[in-house]
């Protein structure tokens, strides 16, 4: 496991000895690593829009493509 040290005021480091019942080492550990967790699946889910993103752009130009020429076609055929 690697070491980070951390520096806080005097009176917050006061404060925490106040409550020294407090694992304030394994209390930051474990807010550190749900932060990096939360991030991590953030990231994920923003790439995954972004390949969905270019999906649908794709899906879009081409239905596009197909429905072009189709109203003159319908109107040849008298159905507009």
């Amino acid at each position: 496991m690697v070491s980070v040290t951390l520096s806080v005021s005097q009176k917050t480091k006061e404060l925490m000895n106040k409550f020294s019942e407090i694992n304030w080492s394994g209390f930051i550990r474990k807010s550190i690593e749900e932060k990096v967790k939360e991030l991590a699946w953030k990231e994920e889910m923003v790439k995954k829009l972004k390949e969905e993103e270019a999906f649908n752009e794709w899906a879009v130009e081409t239905l596009r493509k197909s429905r072009k020429g189709r109203a003159k076609e319908l109107k040849k055929k008298g159905l507009l």
